[in-house]
């Protein structure tokens, strides 16, 4: 007999299509039948070992996150409430170009420094891997959800090339591309760039256009932040809709936004681009988070030649008065590559995080409100923390607009991705509330998408992207991957004053079959896996 049947589900499969009435079997990790209301009429119903009535419920596949910065969480924190209960059920990790493999012990230490603010330092996990493979074995060794993996492009370049502002040699191009290879070799499904952030945005264009013709070899993907979010940013697009034609690669673009006033109502214009592309052929995705303010780090938005050389540089640069004024200027009057090109507005950002327990008190205030607190001009404040706490302080960006988000996730090409970073006193609330805050307020509230419209974008539609021919539907001999909400109740917890609260109406999520989530509650279930590159 197997193991459980799902009684009485309001089913959306995840294709698009109307919903139906039907019981869901599932044995040994797999959807095993799908029963139909109209087909179970006048003949015996599936029984199973347990029985799970779904009564009002909506059963959907789990949700993919696009874009997700879990890579020590999921090792960290075995119980990841912030993701299961949200339904989710596949991360996509390795993003923005920077993460933990490969690396060498060199680059390792200048990337956990580089990026304490996303994931902390990581001396509270045993980072004992060293090359893509290895990190998704440890993966394997049983995680609260599955995970794919981005072979991070400004990582392979620290490893390659350093963190140098120069052109590749033709010897560290060729390494470059080895390292992309063994990694989509070992299971990654792409590559991942930080077009603002250091090393990575010193490639050009032929460059990342070298390893992107590796990753089409290997039927990956390739996921850039590219260069800019802000001005030029419809340039920036281009440029990348242009790099992967060039290279014959799939495309998908990170947390495909329009910020910062320049770009005030353009969305219609990025699609315009993106529709032109598609019709003429080409493999393109996006993601987006359905919520205004961005969120980074504080150094993110140093210009590019204040990070050559690593963090440790970047301290230095900093603590010389001279350099210092340099880098103010550009931020404050230039407007800096690494803030997208748009001079930075200090009441725009809000420091959401610090590492070190003595500045807590900046947290929750703008950067402009800290300074006047303290008497002092908001470029000294930021200053400060950046030096005080060691690279490691994170911060919200409200720089977005609200039409804007409603176009872009309409779109045909639209997947969804909660860019949630989970560290900080008071995280960007996308981190836990990405998913529900799409079907509730988005769905049922604003109704900008039909619920079908909206699962299908969070499942089927990632998974293809994935190359998962498995996952993402509800259909018999798929992964039993799944997830019961109440479309009525579903709703995000997590808000900017309490960014950490669990979301409502998500009282069942299955990984492989087992209730990770039951009853509202969080099992001892860890049966998530790392999901590698299916090969061509």
């Amino acid at each position: 007999m197997e193991e459980l049947v799902i009684r009485d589900a309001d089913v959306v499969d995840g294709s698009g299509a109307d919903s139906y009435r039907a019981d869901v079997v599932v044995d040994g990790g797999r959807i095993v039948s799908v029963v139909k209301e109209a087909a179970a009429a006048g003949c015996q119903r599936p029984r199973a070992r347990r029985e799970l009535d779904a009564e009002g419920l909506v059963l959907s596949p789990g949700f993919i996150d696009m874009h997700a910065h879990s890579d020590l969480a999921l090792l960290r924190d075995p119980d990841h409430s912030a993701k299961l209960a949200q339904g989710v059920t596949l991360e996509v990790v390795g993003q923005d170009g920077l993460s933990y493999a490969p690396v060498d012990d060199r680059t390792l230490e200048e990337v956990r420094r580089a990026i304490t603010g996303w994931n902390g330092y990581g001396d509270d996990v045993d980072l004992d891997w060293r090359t893509v493979g290895e990190y998704l074995d440890r993966l394997d060794g049983g995680i609260a959800v599955n995970a794919a993996y981005l072979i991070p492009q400004g990582t392979v370049r620290a490893l390659a090339v350093g963190w140098e502002d120069r052109p590749a040699t033709g010897r560290e191009l060729d390494r470059m591309r080895q390292l992309v290879a063994e990694g989509l070799e070992q299971g990654a499904v792409g590559l991942s760039s930080g077009l603002t952030y250091t090393p990575g945005m010193y490639a050009d264009d032929a460059e990342l256009t070298e390893l992107c013709r590796v990753v089409a070899a290997y039927g990956g993907y390739y996921c850039p932040h590219h260069r800019s979010y802000g001005a030029g940013a419809l340039e920036a697009y281009a440029e990348m809709v242009e790099l992967t034609r060039r290279a014959g690669c799939p495309l998908h673009l990170a947390h495909a936004t329009m910020n910062f006033g320049v770009n005030e109502g353009r969305a219609p214009e990025l699609l315009a681009l993106l529709d032109r592309a598609l019709d003429s052929g080409a493999d393109i995705t996006l993601d987006s988070y359905p919520y205004t303010p961005g969120c980074t780090t504080l150094a993110a938005l140093l210009p590019s030649w204040a990070g050559e050389g690593g963090p440790a540089e970047i301290l230095a640069r900093l603590a010389d008065p001279a350099t210092a004024e340099r880098i103010r200027h550009d931020l404050e009057v230039t407007g800096s590559d690494g803030c997208h090109g748009v001079p930075v507005e200090w009441d725009t950002i809000e420091i959401s995080g610090v590492m070190a327990p003595a500045l807590a008190d900046h947290v929750g205030r703008t950067v402009r409100e800290s300074a006047v607190a303290r008497g002092e001009d908001p470029w000294t404040t930021a200053r400060r923390l950046l030096v005080e706490d060691r690279l490691g302080t994170t911060i919200l960006q409200h720089v977005g607009h609200e039409e804007n988000v409603r176009t872009i996730m309409r779109h045909r090409a639209h997947t969804g991705g909660s860019d949630g970073i989970l560290r900080g006193a008071k995280p960007h609330p996308r981190a836990y509330g990405t998913f529900p805050r799409y079907l509730g307020h988005y769905v049922r509230e604003a109704g900008v998408l039909t619920l079908e419209e909206c699962v299908a974008h969070l499942t089927a539609r990632p998974a293809a992207r994935l190359r998962l021919p498995d996952r993402g539907l509800v259909r018999e001999g798929y992964r039993a991957d799944l997830v019961l909400f109440d479309p009525a109740g579903v709703a995000a917890g997590a808000t900017f004053a309490e960014p950490r609260a669990l979301p409502a109406g998500i009282p069942y999520v299955l990984v492989d079959g087992r209730l990770a989530i039951e009853d509202g509650r969080r099992t001892d279930v860890l049966a998530g896996r790392a999901v590698r590159r299916t090969p061509v």
